[in-house]
């Protein structure tokens, strides 16, 4: 006769170990992201998004590509879910304010952006939406 109280706690262990082991083995195996790049048309640009475009090389370029088009480090903002109707530029703001929690993409959390000021990401901002409405992204109502 087998004395299943007595064996219950090893179960128990062996059991979360091999959870542990699993969980382990599954994060060590998945692939990195894929870059996520964008072919990006580039339009004349206003005053402002000139200047947007040398802060956005010198501040974001490196995780958002060149032209906003996407790297293997950070999503291309010239793409729909970053339209105005779903990430106003307030939206923008409080990225490079505060950071941002992973949430569309499996790229990690971005981390805050405190060298770049309010007036500085008011210029990348219009940057990004003079590309984007050269690119066809324009606002579209968010739907939940």
């Amino acid at each position: 006769m087998v004395n299943i109280r007595g064996s219950l706690p090893k179960v128990f262990v062996l059991g979360f170990f091999a959870l542990g082991a699993a969980v382990l083995l599954s994060k060590a195996f998945q692939p990195e992201p894929e870059a996520m790049v964008v072919a990006v048309s580039m339009p004349e640009l206003s005053g402002e998004a000139s200047v947007g475009q040398i802060l956005f090389n010198n501040n974001c370029a490196s995780c958002h590509g060149d032209r906003a088009s996407g790297t293997d480090k950070g999503p291309p903002l010239i793409h729909d879910i970053y339209n105005p109707g779903h990430h106003s530029d307030d939206a923008f703001y409080l990225a490079a304010m505060n950071g941002v929690v992973q949430h569309h993409w499996p790229y990690g959390n971005m981390p805050k952006q405190e060298q770049v000021t309010r007036d500085e990401v008011a210029k990348i901002v219009q940057y990004v939406r003079e590309l984007q409405v050269a690119n066809g992204i324009t606002f579209k109502p968010h739907n939940m």
